[in-house]
């Protein structure tokens, strides 16, 4: 349980975020005393190194502490020989083998790598294949716990501990080495296969229990274990020989072997294919072009036998929906939702870029002198900072004052908008120069650098730079908005960048810092804990915070005319957000188990989530943890409004109203999906509140009414440079960009419109823009009618003159999709107005064929989205249609029935309607016809 964790793992995680009240510091003080974490030894005097006109010291402060087990000892990375140079990622999903933050336990903790999970200990490697879900916590977690099903390693191994030996973007190689014997295995995130290279005895494969054997071919055994299906593969010539519970293998000359676990028994065959292509390492490469960013990810193999170079990856939910590569028919059970199979050493996801600005736009909504008043409050407070000392609270300030500084310039307050920035710069400069009360420290044998007076676990566990230093990252991209000077390095840039470098390092070679230190590239999201020392396997609470760096990513990275560290950005921010979509909000529903009583988590762990905080119950802090700091790179939450909606509901029902103590934050996300909601819960408040730490009522009010004013933002439509947004209110959109660059440029957005913008400038301009990514008809089409033609290419059209033509239903590759849209034929039609026809149903014709496949069966939804705003107020499944094997077309009407139905009809204004056609069972392709009477939808609207 989270509660006991708490205190047996000194804080690991415990962000940053703990609103200063008795209960919460008696909290930490307790926990802090609990793990031992007295004061070190003062360290020799330190070196200063130099670093534009900053400077950092290559030693810790006196009576400062780096990392240490949790009885205070230093401890060092636990690397061999050859590794001992190469910064270590810590804040990973395998981060144990390398940080021992348990003097007790020098092998790991267990690491979930997915859908197979791991274990160190002396004889080899526990492997296991959790698929049945844990609910504990008095229903507050969900969790998929690693259990060995067997143990990998050889014969008579007994290692002292087990070290890191190797490790890529998402692949690691733990080593054990007993004078005797010395065995590796190579595991990683999607890798349903373990493997192993040995010396100095058989190989050896121990089970939980006795295995059940489906196939025997000698070098390739079959075994079922636990109900979970293994595939043994020794060298050629070998053969495995079964003693009760242990499982063993001569090499003979040969030091390999591997296994995998299997999606069912049938799949033995394709994966023997692979079973020699050993993975020899893992790498990601990102571009971020006109609006969108795709990403490929590539394992190198070696053929150990053969010639077979490919492999297989399981992809996790927020990849496979991203991707338009082949999929097999094989999926895992995983804590995050169904993971697909892909029979290849590489796939690519694409997604449309999630914008980040400086603010929201200009608006009418926002009066003048009222916000001008909120600004002085701040501007003016005797302590700006609030009397923060610690990177952590230091960096909430900064992060306050930042958001302001785009604000006061927007409405003419340059003095206090100068003012701002001279707050901001001079904290800054206090610890970015060492020797004083703050500075920054290098640990050469961490390849890290710390912040002291340090926080949370920052320094004795590696814990949240991710999260500290984002905001210091930000206050400088905006610094850089308006001094790019400051920011020079000969002047200040040189120390941002060695924060950069620390968090989220693009170079594989940087000898000073690990590539992407915080950033799991398969996962998807970044991890909190820098020795990842639990039995849930690492875990991140405020994934906002961890968005909060990609943002500042981005704004520094234009801002200082840095394409590659922008693009970077975009990058993590995009990818997170998809994760954070799924894995924090299930914004799917398909993720959660069913079991699990929560539409949101505060944390994501290794094993599952949990509906907490590290160091609260509240509901509040619990939804909100996930959304603070709120700033122009929060938009990206916009794009799941039916999930917001559900997570504001959750949270007034688990509250017990609505919030009062985070009420700020949780109004500004509402506003996000709902503006007119969030304005009327401020304006009933009238400014009478006490704002979030990291938040202030100026901030607050321009954002609120702003978006009351133009609307939430709109998701559908990017511009072609990261830092640009749409909004949408009443089928008028808003859009806006900012150019950091020194000449102008036109912005193109993903619908036809064009925004001219000044240089180191923000533009606006509202309107209907041009056309849609998705076209509405043609401009002679009828304007009027209720019944829409299905048309080849994505539409739903009232002309009665296009052509007779079929579109391709994809295959459901032999899954069940009863109920569920998998990658769907989708026609949608824009901007419909109408009301609703009393006692009128929804009503389709369609002719469907399925040729001579066996068992298809197309399933219609139909959606309303009465306001256009993105959200689908309505959908209603109809029941799948059952082909038969003859080919010609067959008519699919709504007379099979309706099998679910959300939400409620009611008047479309600029609304929009959409039909989507996909194959609920089979292994094949079918089709639907399109451009006549027999491929039509009649909504039930005048």
């Amino acid at each position: 349980m989270i509660e006991v964790l708490l205190v047996l793992t000194s804080l690991s995680g415990l962000v940053s975020r703990v609103t200063p009240r008795p209960a919460a510091a008696t909290l930490l003080a307790i926990a802090v005393a609990a793990v031992g974490l007295g004061p070190a030894a003062s360290p020799a005097a330190a070196a200063t190194i130099p670093a534009g006109a900053g400077s950092y010291t290559d030693s810790r402060p006196a009576g400062t502490q780096g990392p240490t087990t949790n009885t205070g000892a230093p401890v060092t990375p636990k690397l061999t020989t050859g590794a001992r140079d190469k910064p270590v990622p810590t804040n990973d999903w395998w981060s144990s083998l390398a940080f021992q933050r348990y003097g007790d336990n020098p092998y790991s903790t267990p690491m979930y790598g997915h859908p197979l999970t791991y274990q160190a200990k002396a004889s080899g490697l526990e492997v296991g294949y959790p698929t049945t879900p844990a609910i504990v916590g008095d229903g507050r977690q969900y969790e998929y716990a690693h259990k060995a099903d067997l143990t990998v390693g050889l014969s008579g191994l007994n290692s002292p501990d087990t070290k890191a030996d190797a490790w890529s973007d998402w692949t690691v190689t733990p080593y054990w080495a007993d004078g005797s014997r010395t065995f590796r295995a190579t595991i990683g995130h999607g890798m349903p296969f373990v493997y192993a290279k040995g010396s100095g005895g058989d190989a050896r494969i121990t089970t939980a229990s006795a295995p059940t054997v489906f196939s025997d071919q000698g070098n390739v055994l079959g075994i079922t274990v636990a109900g979970h299906h293994y595939a043994l593969f020794a060298p050629t010539g070998s053969d495995w020989n079964i003693s009760g519970s242990t499982i063993t293998a001569g090499l003979g000359s040969k030091d390999y072997f591997s296994l995998a676990v299997l999606p069912s028994t049938d799949a033995l065959a394709t994966y023997r294919k692979y079973a020699f292509s050993f993975v020899t390492g893992s790498q990601v490469a990102w571009q971020t072009t006109g609006g969108n960013v795709r990403a490929t990810y590539s394992l190198t193999t070696e053929a150990k036998e053969g010639s077979e170079r490919g492999t297989l990856q399981a992809l996790y939910r927020h990849q496979w929906l991203h991707t338009s590569d082949a999929l097999t028919p094989y999926t895992y059970v995983s804590p995050r939702g169904t993971m697909k199979v892909r029979e290849s050493a590489t796939f690519t996801t694409s997604q449309k870029n999630n914008g980040v600005v400086p603010a929201l736009p200009a608006s009418s909504g926002v009066d003048k002198a009222r916000l001008t008043g909120y600004l002085n409050e701040v501007a003016n407070a005797s302590d700006p900072f609030s009397g923060a000392t610690d990177t952590y609270w230091t960096g909430k300030a900064l992060g306050r004052l930042a958001q302001l500084v785009p604000v006061a310039d927007q409405i003419g307050e340059t003095a206090t908008r100068d003012k701002l920035l001279g707050l901001m710069k001079g904290r800054l400069q206090e610890w970015f120069t060492a020797g004083g009360a703050s500075e920054f420290s290098y640990d050469k044998d961490w390849k890290t650098l710390t912040g002291y007076p340090a926080s949370y676990g920052s320094d004795t566990e590696l814990n949240d730079h991710h999260f500290h230093y984002s905001y210091y990252v930000y206050a400088a991209a905006i610094i850089a908005q308006y001094d790019q000077a400051w920011v020079a390095d000969s002047a200040w840039g040189t120390m941002i960048k060695h924060l950069i470098r620390d968090t989220a390092n693009a170079s594989r070679t940087d000898s000073a810092y690990p590539f992407l230190r915080g950033f799991d590239v398969y996962a998807g999201h970044s991890w909190a804990s820098g020795h990842q020392g639990f039995a849930a396997g690492n875990n991140q609470e405020s994934s906002s915070e961890s968005i909060n760096l990609s943002a500042a990513l981005v704004l520094f990275g234009s801002a200082t005319g840095d394409n590659a560290l922008r693009d970077l950005g975009s990058y993590l921010l995009t990818t997170e957000s998809e994760a954070i979509t799924q894995y924090w909000f299930d914004a799917s529903q398909q993720v959660f188990p069913a079991s699990f009583g929560h539409d949101t988590v505060g944390m994501v762990w290794g094993s599952g989530g949990a509906y907490s905080t590290w160091w609260t119950a509240n509901p509040e802090e619990i939804h909100g943890i996930n959304v603070l700091p709120v700033t122009g790179g929060s938009l990206h939450l916009a794009r799941e409004k039916a999930a917001i909606k559900r997570n504001i509901a959750e949270m007034e029902r688990e509250n017990g109203g609505p919030a009062q103590e985070w009420r700020d934050l949780l109004w500004e996300f509402e506003s996000l999906a709902d503006p007119a909601s969030a304005k009327a819960k401020w304006d009933g408040v009238n400014g009478n509140y006490t704002p979030e730490q990291g938040e202030s009522k100026a901030h607050t009010y321009h954002w609120i009414n702003t978006l009351a004013a133009v609307g939430a933002p709109d998701m559908t439509v990017s511009g072609d440079i990261p830092t640009s947004a749409v909004f949408s209110k009443d089928g008028t959109r808003t859009y806006t960009a900012h150019n950091h660059g020194s000449s102008a440029r036109t912005v193109t957005f993903s619908d036809g419109k064009t925004l001219s913008v000044p240089a180191r400038s923000t533009a606006t301009s509202t309107g209907p823009g041009g056309s849609d990514p998705d076209p509405d008809p043609d401009p002679g089409d009828p304007s009027t009618g209720n019944t829409f033609r299905l048309k080849t290419g994505g539409v739903l059209t009232t002309a009665t003159t296009d052509p007779a033509g079929a579109d391709t239903i994809a295959s459901a590759d032999g899954v069940n999709r009863d109920g569920t849209p998998y990658r769907p034929t989708v026609y949608e039609v824009k901007k419909v107005n109408g009301k609703v026809t009393s006692g009128a149903a929804t009503a389709f014709r369609l002719r469907v064929d399925a040729g001579t496949k066996v068992g298809l069966a197309p399933q219609v939804r139909v959606s309303y989205d009465l306001t256009g705003d993105g959200t689908f107020d309505r959908t209603e499944t109809f029941r799948y249609f059952a082909t038969d094997p003859v080919g010609g077309w067959e008519e699919y009407t709504q007379a099979v029935g309706a099998q679910a139905t959300t939400g409620s009809l009611g008047e479309l204004k600029n609304g929009t309607v959409r039909l989507e056609i996909w194959n609920a069972l089979g292994n094949g392709t079918s089709q639907v016809q399109t451009g006549t009477d027999a491929a039509v939808l009649r909504i039930p609207y005048q």
